[in-house]
């Protein structure tokens, strides 16, 4: 554990959901892991304990699933796994998906269209840039990212040359996103098992990313916008040449700063972790440096 580490609370330590398993870590809220071919090697995905009204308006009990895992066989076996190990008999209510990048929508289609036949929720914006990267569209694909990259001082030609080669990157990982969706906006709430879960979303790292807080159980999905361990992410793309990334990521940070200090913090990748004001601190000092 490094210096800024240890000034962060794990409160489950080194204890992990074994493979194709869930783990409790609040009323209603069970974490599960799924792999990643990255360096970057698991996402974490949440279930979340809810009733929602049938066709006939029936209430129905079930589960709703935040975030997908990519794209693959392995994804689909394990989700498979849980399906049938870990859901008491019950059924998939709706997905949520943070935000468009491969391992937080890449099933969506599979889970939402094909599995359980029920609705996505994210934002208009991540909504959108997920069809259309999924879709191949110009302007998202490789070929485009190369000469924004040789503007900023990549020459090296084998490297060009792998950006050219990355057009049917986000779609081998995203093969198709619902025809549908519904629109999760800031400062909104979604009721999940009666209890009222604030929308709060967040720039620089994707389009409009969705983060959830529920201050009933003290619980943020934070999803990519606070990570335990790393930065996240914040890049200028093709698409949007003169993008402002990090003062995005900064700013939105902000927003998080009035939750409670103990807020339990159920970040995409790492551990869950209380520190929530201590973290962000750590990433403007970063940034600043």
């Amino acid at each position: 554990m490094n210096a800024l580490e240890s000034q962060l609370t794990y409160p489950f330590a080194d204890t992990l959901p074994e493979s194709g398993r869930t783990m409790e870590v609040a009323p209603g809220v069970r974490w599960l892991r799924m792999g990643l071919p990255f360096a970057l090697n698991h996402i974490n995905l949440w279930l979340l304990a809810d009733e929602q009204p049938d066709a006939q308006g029936r209430p129905q009990r079930g589960w709703t699933i935040v975030d997908c895992g990519i794209s693959n066989d392995a994804t689909r076996a394990a989700w498979e796994q849980i399906f049938a190990d870990e859901l008491d008999g019950l059924p998939i209510l709706r997905v949520i998906a943070t935000h468009c990048h491969p391992d937080h929508v890449g099933l969506s289609n599979w889970l939402c269209t094909t599995r359980w036949q029920v609705p996505l929720y994210m934002s208009a914006g991540e909504y959108a840039f997920a069809r259309m990267m999924s879709a191949g569209l110009p302007g998202a694909d490789g070929p485009s990212m190369a000469p924004h990259f040789l503007r900023h001082g990549l020459t090296d030609p084998e490297q060009q040359a792998q950006l050219q080669a990355r057009k049917d990157y986000y779609p081998a990982l995203v093969p198709a996103v619902p025809a549908h969706f519904h629109r999760l906006q800031d400062g909104k709430s979604l009721s999940i098992n009666g209890q009222s879960w604030h929308i709060i979303t967040g720039f620089g790292h994707s389009p409009e990313h969705v983060a959830l807080y529920c201050d009933r159980i003290g619980v943020l999905i934070s999803g990519d916008m606070v990570l335990p361990r790393i930065s996240t992410n914040v890049s200028v793309f093709a698409i949007e040449p003169e993008g402002d990334a990090v003062g995005a990521f900064l700013e939105s940070l902000q927003k998080f700063m009035p939750l409670p200090a103990d807020t339990l913090v159920l970040p995409s990748h790492g551990k869950p972790f209380r520190g929530l004001h201590t973290r962000i601190t750590q990433l403007n000092d970063h940034h600043a440096e």
